[in-house]
């Protein structure tokens, strides 16, 4: 019997497990999941009698070695540090592993290890990154099969609220995935390439140099720059490209009020800040603003910034309850934890809220000396706060990866991410069948 081993019962996991219980229901294999909380694994297995949960420790390398060994094939959604671990007990065990982390230098230094011992280390195959490698990598490819050249590639993706959940929220915002990553965001300089020229955005002014997009369907984003997006050159295959960028979707407005928060400092992670345990959430942000006896929080923000009374921004941060006399609630923290607790509050996603996935990439090329754009979206929404949109477009490919490489129509061996049509052309069929599929517009 075939075993798929789980590692990681946490919010993106919900999709792939079911998945995975679906179809080792169908081909007699069976699920291990594997977590610190054995009670979080088991409640993930929905009662599924081919499914067994397990406490998971990887720091524990004789156990960890042993359920590894258990299994055919290893799915890590532990956080991406302990990928190399992981890595490092499938290849003493002889098993393939699939993540939805970017390739870090110490898991692309197993490829030969992996190769000569024939198995696959497949990175990248999440929603970003993995639908937008694949889903990029299909039309790129399409292009140069018909002779065309490419000239330009914008890529943006990102994980919102649903238009009808929360409406009264102007963020069109909550957390739907790792809160500290989001308050974290963009703080090392952007690099990316517009005409021909290398651009950089350092980090104060990452939320002000931003894209516009337009979905079709559903209104107005825009997109701030991630932060390398000259290494996708390679990896797309790209050499003769003018213009490179990809980056992190919003709803329109958003970036200008983040930018309030983001010049305050109260993104900064590298000090402790004094009276945490005293602060309002009005206080906090008012310690960040200049001294002036008989002028409001509301009034000092205007000045510095130049904002309208009623205007985007401060009716974005009354909303957040960032001007509220409501204590912080936290003993200690830096600036940066102090903001990801107050946000917390209001971002949270309540039980019966619906995430939203917009994904965005326009491809200009030429083709017989006549200029044209391809215009490509994909939106997801999710069932409830379990079962996310977020979780479906990380989790599933993972889940048919799995499969394919079980029923043996994966051949491609070595640390690798879903970027050639064997792993492109199946994956992406399977999730159109799922309803997650990019829908083009050529122009």
């Amino acid at each position: 019997m075939k075993t798929v081993l789980i590692l990681g019962a946490g919010r993106s996991s919900s999709a792939l497990i079911s998945y995975l219980l679906d179809e080792a229901s169908r081909q007699g294999w069976s699920v291990m999941v594997g977590d610190l909380s054995a009670d979080a694994a088991a409640e993930r297995l929905q009662g599924y009698t081919i499914g067994r949960a397990l406490r998971f420790d990887a720091g524990d390398e004789q156990a960890s070695r042993a359920t590894v060994a258990a299994a055919d094939v290893v799915i890590s959604l532990l956080p991406a540090m302990l990928h190399p671990v992981i890595a490092r007990y499938c290849l003493q065990e002889g098993k393939h592993l699939l993540t939805a982390s970017y390739v870090s230098p110490e898991m692309k230094a197993l490829h030969p290890e992996a190769l000569g011992k024939g198995l696959l280390f497949l990175n990248e195959c999440g929603l970003d990154p993995g639908i937008d490698h694949m889903s990029a990598m299909q039309v790129i490819d399409r292009i140069k099969a018909q002779g065309g050249e490419l000239t330009s590639f914008e890529s943006f993706t990102g994980g919102l609220i649903a238009p009808d959940t929360d409406p009264e929220n102007p963020w069109r915002y909550k957390f739907t995935w790792n809160p500290r990553n989001v308050v974290m965001a963009g703080q090392s300089t952007a690099r990316y390439l517009h005409d021909g020229q290398y651009k950089y955005i350092p980090y104060q002014q990452l939320f002000k140099r931003i894209t516009r997009v337009h979905v079709p369907g559903y209104g107005a984003y825009e997109g701030y720059a991630n932060r390398d997006s000259l290494s996708y050159r390679d990896t797309y295959g790209l050499d003769g490209v003018r213009t490179l960028l990809r980056g992190t979707l919003r709803k329109e407005g958003f970036c200008g009020a983040w930018d309030v928060l983001v010049q305050l400092g109260c993104c900064d992670d590298t000090y402790v800040m004094h009276g945490v345990e005293d602060l309002t959430h009005r206080t906090f942000i008012d310690a960040f603003l200049e001294s002036a006896a008989g002028v409001s929080v509301e009034e000092k923000l205007m000045r510095r910034f130049s904002l309208a009374p009623q205007g985007p921004e401060l009716t974005r941060l009354r909303w957040s309850g960032l001007l509220d006399d409501q204590p912080v609630g936290l003993a200690t923290g830096t600036p940066a934890q102090v903001l990801e607790h107050i946000l917390t509050k209001r971002w949270a996603l309540h039980p019966a809220d619906k995430d939203f996935i917009v994904m965005w990439h326009r491809f200009r090329y030429t083709l017989g000396g006549v200029e044209k754009v391809i215009q490509a979206s994909l939106v997801a929404t999710g069932e409830d706060a379990v079962r996310t949109a977020m979780a479906k477009t990380v989790g599933l490919p993972l889940a048919i990866a799995a499969t394919l490489l079980l029923q043996g129509k994966l051949a491609a061996r070595g640390v690798l991410i879903p970027i050639s049509p064997e792993f492109y052309n199946p994956i992406l069929a399977e999730l159109s069948t799922l309803g997650i599929t990019l829908v083009e517009e050529e122009g």
